[in-house]
């Protein structure tokens, strides 16, 4: 599987769907969809359990696919790409040139 161009922390702009043009802080990764602190909420009916005695409904935020949302860097939407530096290979924002990690 090739390496993923978003990771953990990053500050991305959703493209596509009800979110459109919104953005926010990845809060985890995985198989192909992220989810987005605040983005793409739904509602989620939880059965009492012992962490949460009451139950009831509550607000959470869904995975989105990978492909529907952009990296942010400097205020700009852009692509990811990778490059080798020092011997090391990083990710660069393609709009603006900048290395992100």
């Amino acid at each position: 599987m090739a390496t993923n161009k978003i990771k953990k922390g990053d500050t991305v702009r959703v493209i596509t769907g009800k979110d459109k043009g919104r953005e926010g802080k990845v809060t985890a990764v995985k198989d192909g969809k992220v989810v987005i602190e605040g983005i793409n909420q739904v509602t989620k009916h939880t059965k009492p359990s012992q962490a949460n005695p009451q139950g009831g409904i509550v607000q959470q935020a869904a995975p989105i696919d990978v492909s529907n949302v952009m990296y942010v860097s400097k205020g700009k939407a852009s692509r990811v790409g990778f490059e080798i530096k020092d011997g090391k290979k990083v990710r660069v924002a393609k709009a603006t040139g900048e290395v992100i990690d």
